[in-house]
């Protein structure tokens, strides 16, 4: 610690520590750097503490960025940030884990959490079809029919209207499949 300590050439350098050592005035070292105190008085602990503070704060706002990311749309998003919160803790005990043996030893919570994205997942599902937020298949399949009669009524090239139609189920065919994780 001593080698990285500099005493001040001029008694009056800003840079001076301000801790006042009761037999001998006050301290003759450099602060540290952004500090009011040298490493012996407490200005490492200081900047320690500072870096905590950005590190934690970025922390925070890579989470928050996180949650946004995770939990989609505006509808019920309350529910969706507590699942995008519970993904984000799934994610960071499995990161922890340096080897197998640790996984072994976190897989009590792991599953534990994985078993609350489930049913926090479930339960917005269930409010979000409660609330009319999400068509069921019948209700897309209804929809897209309606606007094939609509398009019928205003193109009169019925293979035009064939095609189209055509191309509209298989879309939804397509959004009903489920996505690959």
């Amino acid at each position: 610690m001593a080698e990285n300590m500099k005493r001040v050439s001029d008694p009056a350098d800003p840079r001076r520590c301000q801790h006042v050592i009761p037999t001998k005035g006050q301290c003759i070292n450099e602060s540290v750097e952004g500090q009011h105190y040298c490493m012996a008085h407490g200005g490492a602990a200081h900047a320690a503490m500072k870096d905590k503070a950005i590190i934690r704060n970025y922390r925070i706002a890579q989470y928050q960025a996180r949650v946004d990311e995770k939990s989609g749309g505006s509808e019920i998003k309350s529910l969706r940030d507590e699942i995008a919160i519970l993904r984000i803790l799934v994610e960071e005990r499995v990161n922890v884990c340096k080897d197998s043996h640790d996984l072994l030893m976190q897989s009590g919570p792991i599953s534990d959490l994985i078993m609350k994205v489930d049913k926090v997942v479930n339960s917005c599902h269930r409010l979000e079809t409660h609330l009319g937020v999400m068509l069921d298949k019948t209700q897309a399949l209804q929809w897209a029919s309606e606007i094939v009669e609509i398009i019928g009524r205003h193109v009169e090239d019925e293979e035009a209207v064939s095609e189209i139609s055509n191309e509209l189920f298989a879309s939804l065919a397509r959004l009903s499949q489920p996505k690959a994780r």
